[in-house]
């Protein structure tokens, strides 16, 4: 760390302050640059890269080739839902956001003799996704992801896949699959993994009503790699290999902690206590991160109110305890006091007036803003491939 210029300060006064996200970027790569690391860089053993931007302003990182996946390669082989089909070895299909997909080719355009649009980031993952929104998939583009599917199913006899998705991405082929009577060209997973967002209850709950097979959430991001994994308890098991996490609450009493991550996992750019803009909340709201019970956003996206800050995972909670039919929402501030809760069903139904007003009491209680509920056919998508679940009239 003393070699490290951004660190220098720190090492000298015996204290490393949070390490957010600007720090990392400014002076870059001056600040990280080190003689090992001018050399790994001139021998290809390091390279510049970008994050996804998905969930914050893209943001250059260095680290070893192939990084972040061999991270993920390595969690699949040892976790104990996923790992024996891994070694049998099925593939990992991808379908997540379109940006996931382009960022893929743009890394196989760069191959000697690749093929223009090749998705197949190595011999063992495919990404699916052609489109921003899953919602305009139409027959063809499902039709062609099945084929897709059942291909990599059978690339090892036996072996089968594993579906690594968005969990919204995943709802919305369920969805038209049912619609379009395609089951029989759907070859079922060994195994689901839902990792690129936080996924809603209702959604969780119906992934596991039309696959018998793990269900798994996995925690991490672009720079870390994989942190945490679900387990059958409802609670999540850490995977800190090189890594160690500390809590701090966003709000004294407020129960949700802010994830401060320290990780020697990548040698090029160890982060050192490293605010990775996530939130959690514990069984008992301690900062004990091994009583960690849910990953509920981002930080940047909590909404303040007279009772504490409100996580995406609360709504979520407040959502799933009335109807399970609620597929995707969005909660609109209006004015100082006033809310606007649009959401969509599985099924196209609308909630009952009853459930309405049950819903808009509820969110009301939460956020201390009167809530106006109603049902839509559809949700914006982001830019990113993501959708936002919150959203307000004033920028500020």
């Amino acid at each position: 760390m003393r070699d490290i210029p951004i660190y220098r300060s720190s090492v000298e006064l015996g204290h490393f302050p949070i390490l957010e996200k600007a720090e990392i970027a400014r002076g870059f790569p001056d600040n990280w640059m080190t003689p090992e690391l001018a050399r790994a860089l001139e021998a290809g053993e390091a390279e510049f890269v970008l994050s996804t931007g998905t969930n914050h302003a893209r943001m250059q990182l260095i680290r070893p080739p192939y990084f972040l996946l061999r991270s993920y390669y390595r969690l699949w082989s040892e976790h104990p839902d996923l790992g024996a089909s891994w070694h049998a070895g099925a593939r990992r299909v991808s379908l997540t956001t379109v940006l996931a997909t382009e960022h893929v080719a743009r890394v196989n355009a760069r191959k000697p003799g690749a093929t223009p649009g090749e998705r197949w980031l190595d011999d063992r993952t495919l990404y699916l996704n052609l489109r921003l929104d899953p919602a305009d998939w139409d027959r063809d583009e499902v039709e062609r992801m099945l084929a897709e599917i059942r291909e990599a199913a059978t690339a090892h006899s036996g072996a089968g896949y594993l579906l690594d998705c968005s969990g919204y991405h995943l709802a919305h082929l369920i969805r038209k699959v049912s619609a379009w009577g395609l089951w029989d060209a759907f070859p079922r997973p060994a195994g689901i993994v839902h990792a690129y967002e936080y996924t809603p209850l209702n959604v969780r709950a119906y992934l596991r009503a039309h696959f018998d097979c793990p269900v798994v959430d996995l925690f991490g991001s672009t720079e870390l790699g994989y942190l945490f994994y679900s387990d059958t308890e409802g609670g999540y098991q850490p995977y800190l290999e090189d890594m160690s996490v500390e809590l701090i609450p966003v709000e004294p009493d407020s129960g949700i902690h802010s994830l401060i991550v320290t990780s020697v996992r990548n040698p090029y750019m160890p982060l050192v206590r490293y605010r990775s803009g996530d939130c959690v909340r514990t069984r008992d709201g301690s900062a004990d991160p091994e009583r960690i019970v849910s990953f509920c956003g981002r930080e940047k996206e909590l909404l303040p109110t007279p009772g504490g800050p409100v996580s995406q995972a609360d709504l979520d909670a407040r959502i799933a305890g009335i109807r399970t039919r609620v597929f995707l929402y969005q909660l609109h501030l209006t004015g100082e006091v006033g809310s606007r809760l649009s959401y969509t069903t599985f099924d196209d139904a609308p909630l009952s007036p009853g459930e309405t007003a049950e819903l808009s009491e509820s969110v009301t209680a939460l956020t201390g803003r009167a809530c106006q509920v109603e049902h839509r056919t559809g949700i914006p998508i982001g830019r990113s491939g993501k959708y936002a679940w919150l959203t307000r009239s004033d920028p500020s």
